[in-house]
């Protein structure tokens, strides 16, 4: 896979990723809930782990094309609010729209 390839992809599974927790009401897709619905700290707890997933994947693409790039605190930073703002449709439809 060509480098170019490889940044869509994580960049469109950081997308999904980011907007799975707003879209089930199942904890990590597998486990009901104790309440009804599920809180949005758990929402949040669920896109925290997802967001390092994601970077996972990311880290295998970029050892497969060569040499890892030592990252500082502001790459995370940049790609932490980047992966919030990837999350914000699915806490729109979650929170924002009436469902009927």
């Amino acid at each position: 896979m060509s480098q170019s390839a490889s940044v869509w992809v994580v960049l469109l599974v950081a997308l999904l990723a980011a907007n799975f927790p707003f879209c089930t009401e199942r904890i990590l897709g597998l486990i009901p809930p104790s309440g009804a619905t599920k809180s949005l700290a758990i929402r949040l707890g669920e896109l925290v782990l997802l967001y390092f997933v994601v970077g996972g994947i990311g880290l295998l693409f970029e050892r497969r094309v060569g040499q890892i790039a030592p990252q500082g605190w502001e790459f995370y930073a940049v790609t932490a609010a980047l992966f919030i703002v990837l999350a914000f449709p699915g806490f729109t439809w979650r929170y924002l729209l009436k469902h009927r």
